[in-house]
């Protein structure tokens, strides 16, 4: 990528990554890849990063998303626009509604032979298993899988809307907050429940930790999660910080 670079006379810079090994591989290289070009970006000034994932690429996240019981916001799939995970620095996707053979199209039209990594041949990675699985059902259509997906996030945002525009349910307390669930949908008030978290510990709970959360505070219990103690004993349910490095848990006292 470079010498291509260098040929078209396109400013680029080569950052280079140590990895431990260990389990999570994917994961983790994701994580420090995203680190390293957010920590470029910024550097260099430039008002955003740009990624070349498609329409392939979402599909296979949303299925592989479904096959884990995600919520509504995972099964959103990738964004157009975003925030690099873990940094404050825009994400574009530019390429979402453009599918990987018509890319590659492209590509070859313009005489680049691409990169191939061999790690998206091996089957031990789930994200392969997944693409594999996805190229043997041709009754599969990767673009209205990624359709759906655009569909998906447009109820997620409608339901941040929603939350936002009824934010004064949320009452403020002494100490904390207080929030009566009564006759409000169980999405809605996961969502007020992550509002709730994000302002008292500044943290985003994942939505399967926030929904067992919900649960165990319908059932009466007193829970931590995230750094934020709910008492679900009574109504309207009441929200604290909690004390350091506590975890969810049920209260012996509840339910």
């Amino acid at each position: 990528m470079a010498r291509l670079c260098a040929a078209w006379n396109v400013p680029h810079t080569t950052l280079c990554l140590t990895l431990a090994a260990g389990s999570a591989i994917q994961e983790r290289a994701r994580d420090a890849r995203y680190a390293a070009l957010a920590g470029w970006q910024q550097g260099a000034g430039l008002a955003a990063l740009v990624t070349a994932h498609h329409a392939d690429d979402q599909a296979e996240t949303l299925l592989m998303r479904f096959n884990r019981g995600s919520g509504l916001r995972g099964l959103a799939g990738m964004r157009p626009m975003a925030r690099v995970p873990g940094h404050e620095a825009p994400l574009l996707r530019p390429l979402l509604g453009w599918r990987r053979a018509e890319l590659s199209e492209i590509v070859a039209f313009a005489g680049v032979v691409a990169a191939d990594d061999p790690s998206n041949h091996d089957v031990r990675y789930e994200r392969v298993r997944v693409r594999q699985a996805l190229a043997q059902a041709d009754w599969l259509d990767p673009a209205a899988i990624a359709a759906s997906a655009a569909h998906l996030a447009e109820a997620d945002a409608a339901l941040d809307w929603a939350v936002a525009r009824d934010l004064h349910t949320i009452a403020a307390m002494p100490d904390g907050l207080a929030f009566d669930p009564a006759d409000v949908p169980r999405v809605l008030t996961l969502r007020m429940l992550e509002r709730i978290v994000m302002q008292l510990a500044q943290g985003t709970p994942r939505g399967r930790d926030l929904a067992r959360w919900h649960d165990l505070l319908a059932g009466g219990a007193v829970a931590t999660l995230a750094g934020v103690r709910g008492d679900g004993r009574a109504r309207p349910w009441r929200f604290t910080r909690a004390p350091a490095h506590r975890r969810l848990r049920k209260s012996e006292g509840g339910a």
